[in-house]
């Protein structure tokens, strides 16, 4: 397939409405915790959120999920008030158009729906795995440099697209992650012991599997970069391969059947999922 290169952003129509939405939802929120007497971490221990999670949601910056909204609405004693709430979002997230770089869009429409995703991630997290500073300081290092605004709907939507790992029917995930990757302070020492929480987080999660690739190990089947290998329902197994900012997906049976025989290979020399958040966990030890 042609490689795409990175576009711009559009503003479809529709989408402020359900922003400002959004933030009003988290804007209740926080007005009911604070009434209650809980502190972020609190909350989010209460209904299985992490501290930064329910920071972004108050701040509209994350999708409030309808359960989340009903779950929080009996837990603070809100009456009802937010419950309701959950049927406008309901009908916001069918409205809304996520507004990804054109060249991201097809990958980011098949991923929302696929039962199973493997992520290799060589040089940078995936993006289903960042928290919101990690997410900010990518897209503020990147050159040419991106506009304040631009980067702030860049983190939005990376944020909305996380929700994949916690909607039901929930997809099959595995993430196989250089141990370079969780080394590097991205943002800075605090950003990353924050992104190491997150990652101990998502692998908590029963549809979630994660795994190191250790540096130490001589051999490595895939030094050619990262990819991505996902599932659509009922359709065979596609690649994705993002590079540069240039983008492709691959269908052809052949590239495919390599890339998966290539990730197979590194989940094998990898830690196992338990060697590997001990390995996590020692890092955040170390800081």
């Amino acid at each position: 397939m042609t490689e795409q290169p990175e576009g711009g952003t559009e503003d479809p129509a529709g989408s402020e409405e359900v922003a400002d939405l959004f933030r009003a939802i988290g804007r209740q929120v926080k007005v009911a915790r604070e009434r209650a007497g809980m502190s972020q971490k609190e909350l989010g221990k209460r209904v299985g959120y992490g501290e930064e999670q329910i920071s972004s949601l108050e701040r509209g910056r994350r999708t409030p999920q309808p359960e989340f909204l009903v779950t929080v609405d009996e837990l603070l004693d809100c009456g009802g008030l937010l419950a309701v709430a959950a049927e406008d979002v309901e009908r916001a997230k069918t409205r809304r158009r996520v507004r990804h770089p054109e060249w991201f869009r097809d990958y980011a429409a098949l991923e929302a729906k696929a039962v199973e995703l493997c992520y290799y991630a060589a040089l940078a997290l995936p993006g289903l795995l960042q928290t919101e500073e990690h997410a900010h300081a990518v897209f503020a290092s990147r050159r040419p440099l991106l506009d304040e605004e631009t980067i702030e709907q860049r983190v939005t939507d990376r944020l909305a697209r996380q929700q994949i790992l916690t909607c039901w029917p929930s997809p099959l995930v595995s993430f196989t992650i250089e141990e370079s990757v969780l080394q590097r302070p991205t943002g800075s020492t605090a950003v990353q012991s924050d992104q190491l929480r997150r990652l101990l987080a998502v692998a908590s999660l029963r549809n979630v599997e994660l795994q190191v690739m250790p540096t130490n190990r001589p051999d490595h089947p895939s030094l050619g970069g990262p990819f991505t290998l996902l599932t659509p329902k009922g359709k065979p197994q596609i690649g994705y391969v993002e590079v540069q900012n240039f983008s492709r997906l691959v269908t052809d049976p052949e590239e495919v059947r390599m890339l998966a025989a290539r990730y197979g290979s590194v989940r094998a020399q990898a830690l196992t999922p338990s060697e590997s958040l001990a390995l996590i966990e020692k890092l955040l030890g170390d800081q």
